[in-house]
């Protein structure tokens, strides 16, 4: 208990998956959390919940494609709870019927994406680090993903702005770093949200299984987990970084299952 005891953390896409994830752990390791969401509903749902728990939390609304909107929600952390010192830019949109290869994108789902995967994370920053610097530093966490590093056959804007994200994220540690303000990302691989167990097919997930290293899925905590600790002061000469949280499913050679089954035959 108290691994960001008292700091003041704003949590958008916090309704649910990775973000409830770690709304939660922050707010049980002692932050006030605000759980700024499109599911206005569920931000709430998810903010009594932890008010249950004894901890603190509120819950609103958040359009991470409006401007506006995501100032409206920095500003309300700082109005609610005096300050903010930890954001963690958590939106991420994907549509994998629209936003495909290169020659068949629909390009209004490009900018779309590129709006709320890259613009708000930019926005967010912009908005929280002047609060930053008047409370004497902070920590924000971007949630990437592997589809950042590594490019797929569709996707084609959600890879590309996550792996802008990457980029932006050492940029604001390095312009930001000497006002104490840490800037970091957390990039997941195949994580077991409930979205991700309704919408990829049992056979891709056997798939991801085989060639991960470790013999199981990840876990919305496990991003969480490592979100608690780039928030904490645990992590506070760790900035301009990118881990990846992805299971060891990127290290190796991509025949090494195929490779492993012939030596198990030969045996």
């Amino acid at each position: 208990m108290g691994r960001v005891q008292d700091k003041v953390a704003l949590v958008t896409g916090g309704a649910s998956g990775i973000g409830l994830s770690t709304a939660t752990l922050l707010a049980k390791e002692g932050a006030k959390v605000v759980i700024a969401d499109f599911n206005e509903e569920g931000a709430k749902k998810a903010a009594e919940d932890i008010k249950t728990a004894d901890h603190e939390a509120t819950g609103i609304f958040l359009d991470a494609g409006q401007q506006e909107s995501i100032k409206e929600a920095v500003d309300f952390t700082v109005n609610t709870y005096g300050t903010i010192t930890v954001l963690v830019n958590n939106v991420g949109l994907t549509n994998m019927q629209k936003d495909l290869d290169v020659v068949n994108i629909d390009i209004d789902e490009w900018h779309r994406l590129i709006d709320v995967n890259l613009t708000s994370v930019l926005l967010g920053c912009r908005y929280a680090i002047p609060y930053m610097k008047e409370a004497g530093g902070g920590s924000i966490i971007n949630t990437s993903s592997m589809a950042g590093s590594a490019s797929d056959s569709i996707r084609t804007a959600y890879g590309s702005t996550k792996a802008a994200v990457n980029h932006l994220t050492k940029y604001v540690a390095t312009q930001y770093g000497k006002d104490s303000i840490r800037c970091n990302g957390v990039a997941p691989g195949l994580i077991m949200t409930p979205a991700a167990e309704q919408n990829i097919p049992e056979t891709i997930n056997k798939e991801f299984l085989r060639h991960n290293a470790l013999p199981y899925h990840g876990e919305a905590d496990d991003i969480g987990y490592t979100i608690l600790f780039l928030a904490s002061d645990e992590s506070k000469f760790i900035t301009g970084q990118v881990i990846d949280v992805e299971g060891g499913h990127y290290i190796a050679n991509p025949t090494t299952p195929l490779f492993n089954e012939m030596m198990q035959q030969q045996s």
